[in-house]
């Protein structure tokens, strides 16, 4: 079975902890992306202790000897734009990225998760171009430079998979490099179904985000508390014959207790249905 992941909190380790090991959960972490902690290397420094101190005992973690092999983390997102013509912009943005793998680097993490910062909606062929050609270059020079670690590549406001499915395609043989499907982002910024985002990435996909929502907000509920088709999904998933880790990408303690019982009963991928 693929692994599970969970968010954690850091004013309630102890629980996060005995919940992940239950279900064999690893974590990823949400403490990195924002702008004020990337610029605070105290304050990096203060939230990595506070989880080493719940870590580097935690049996259920997969820790390698020198770190935290199995955990992930989100890397920088906001207002990151690789494909800029504005120098400085691209120039900044490269820079954030970096700052992501440094930190995942020093901190022994399995992969990181980034966004296609794309302009929803916008379908110029130069413009569609020119994000695939300067992500497809940066990436491939990141991922050499990190190969002990991950690159996912998320969607978010994206409306269609081609896009995605083409910069994946074009790094098809940098090992290090995959999709990141959010299921959630692709059932409420797109008109696009369920198998019409799966069928193309499936074959690069590597990591999965899943939660749910009204169909038409980015609520983050508990999974099964909306309205996606999770039987869908799991279909889906199965299908296509997916093999890719989970992030349950709720937050709280009883949210993700919640989201993790409804997979179980359910057998939604990556559970098995209880007999």
């Amino acid at each position: 079975m693929s692994r599970l992941y969970l968010v954690p909190d850091r004013k309630d380790m102890k629980r996060m902890c005995d919940l992940a090991e239950a279900y064999g959960c690893a974590f990823e972490y949400n403490d990195f992306f924002l702008p004020k902690v990337m610029d605070d290397a105290k304050e990096q420094e203060e939230i990595i202790a506070d989880y080493r101190k719940y870590r580097e005992g935690f049996s259920g973690s997969g820790l390698a000897e020198n770190g935290f092999s199995a955990d992930t983390m989100h890397g920088a997102f906001l207002d990151v734009t690789i494909h800029s013509d504005d120098s400085l912009i691209r120039d900044v943005s490269m820079r954030r990225v970096r700052q992501s793998m440094e930190t995942a680097k020093r901190m022994g993490l399995k992969g990181i998760v980034f966004h296609t910062g794309r302009l929803a909606g916008f379908r110029s062929a130069g413009y569609l171009k020119n994000w695939r050609d300067r992500n497809v270059s940066f990436f491939t020079e990141i991922a050499a430079q990190y190969p002990e670690q991950q690159i996912y590549m998320e969607n978010m406001f994206d409306e269609a998979p081609d896009v995605l499915a083409g910069l994946a395609e074009q790094m098809r043989d940098v090992e290090n490099f995959g999709i990141c499907l959010d299921y959630a982002h692709a059932m409420i910024f797109s008109k696009c179904s369920g198998r019409e985002w799966i069928e193309p990435l499936a074959p690069y996909i590597r990591h999965i985000h899943i939660n749910d929502n009204d169909l038409q907000h980015d609520l983050h509920l508990a999974v099964g508390a909306g309205r996606l088709d999770w039987q869908e999904f799991d279909h889906l998933i199965r299908q296509y014959d997916i093999e890719a880790p989970v992030l349950v990408e709720v937050n709280g303690y009883e949210a993700q207790k919640e989201s993790l019982q409804y997979m179980k009963r359910d057998g939604i991928y990556p559970m098995e249905r209880e007999r």
